[in-house]
């Protein structure tokens, strides 16, 4: 028997599942408590944030705590695996395209004129020393850490959660999976492009599922997925992309990429042999790498 329970944080839908009803409650706790620290380590909306006084001090090295050092040294592995495609430095180019606050704020305002083509660094110039716990960015950047930060959160209460107690446990955080432990039957998830819509069912029992689309976090002329090559939002040829893969962040990195950069991606996810479905821009879906074709509708 399985327990669930579900509520809202950082503008999206968190769920936590475990198949041992009577820890529901504590586990839930935990995950609170680690998304807590997370958002004051590297959330991009809170001024006295970590990230924030990081961003606001570029140019120089600044002492950190070991949770944002673990939280960039992701982001910038997923750039490196991604060939660049999901880059943490686009936060000039997310703020540039209208999402400087929260989204359902950014949502009501009226349509604004798209702006100039924000500048996109490199993740190869952030500095980071990990030994002594100190980041840097390049003067005038913004380091922005929303395509990794929500997935190793996952991946990490996942982990923690089904050691400690000994159960199998399903984190989701926005379109951000991880199953951890070892489940009777496999998770049956529903995989769609916004939370409500129809979908098809795939069956999870470890590792991490995500979906990255340019459909929810999107405003009257913009989305937040950045084409690190232009600076803009992505306007490639599919709008929604799931992947499998061992972890939740190896995920996003890789359905991020399909989205940011479109058929760029596709080589290193055919090298790397995710299973991945894409939406294209006229709905026709394309599946790969062995995504599961026993999917039905949900």
């Amino acid at each position: 028997m399985s327990a669930s329970r579900t509520w809202t944080a950082w503008s999206c839908t968190v769920r936590l599942t475990v198949d041992d009803p009577a820890v529901l409650g504590a586990a839930c706790g935990e995950l609170k408590a680690l998304m807590d620290r997370v958002d004051k380590a590297a959330s991009r909306f809170r001024s006295d944030s970590e990230l924030s006084i990081v961003n606001q001090r570029s140019g120089a090295m600044v002492p950190v705590s070991r949770l944002l050092v673990d939280l960039v040294d992701v982001s910038l592995m997923a750039a490196s695996i991604s060939g660049g495609a999901v880059d943490p430095t686009v936060g000039t180019a997310v703020i540039a395209a209208g999402y400087d606050d929260d989204i359902e704020t950014v949502r009501r305002r009226l349509a604004q004129p798209v702006g100039m083509t924000a500048t996109v660094p490199g993740w190869q110039q952030v500095q980071l020393n990990r030994k002594l716990a100190l980041l840097g960015v390049p003067d005038g950047a913004v380091l922005d850490l929303g395509a990794t930060a929500k997935a190793w959160t996952a991946d990490r209460a996942a982990l923690i959660l089904s050691k400690r107690y000994g159960c199998a446990v399903l984190v989701e955080i926005g379109g951000d999976l991880c199953a951890a432990g070892q489940p009777d039957e496999p998770w049956v998830i529903t995989v769609a492009e916004r939370a409500g819509d129809p979908g098809v069912l795939v069956t999870l029992a470890h590792g991490g599922l995500t979906t990255s689309t340019r459909t929810s976090r999107c405003w009257e002329n913009g989305h937040h997925i950045i084409d690190p090559r232009t600076g803009r939002p992505a306007d490639g040829p599919w709008r929604t992309a799931s992947v499998w893969a061992p972890t939740a962040v190896r995920a996003n990195t890789f359905s991020t990429a399909l989205i940011a950069t479109g058929e760029a991606a596709v080589g290193r996810l055919t090298l790397a042999g995710h299973p991945a479905r894409m939406v294209a821009n006229d709905g026709e879906v394309t599946e790969l790498a062995g995504w599961p074709a026993s999917t039905q509708a949900a």
